[in-house]
């Protein structure tokens, strides 16, 4: 399954703080992303040749955004809310 705009995600490996396009939060200075972190896809990179990009949000629990990541689809994995039949 693809993953679309809006999906939430979870990572799969540590984004550091050099791959991240906005910190807010200054103590991701620091760490990056961790692993299991969820956000949100919100925007898809899409160039001829090359495989796809998702520009991913991540926000507190307020929802105020603190850090916005571009990732490979094999970095992180779309997380489903409901049974889907395969």
């Amino acid at each position: 399954m693809e993953p679309k705009l809006l999906d939430t995600i979870a990572l799969l490996v540590n984004v550091p703080t050099d791959h991240l396009s906005l910190v807010e939060n200054e103590n991701l200075l620091v760490s990056g992303l961790p692993i299991g972190l969820v956000g949100t896809i919100v925007h898809i990179h899409q160039h001829e040749k090359e495989p796809l990009k998702y520009l991913v949000e991540f926000s507190n629990a307020q929802g105020q955004e603190e850090a916005m990541a571009t990732l490979d689809g094999q970095q992180f994995v779309v997380l489903q809310y409901e049974l889907v039949a395969a």
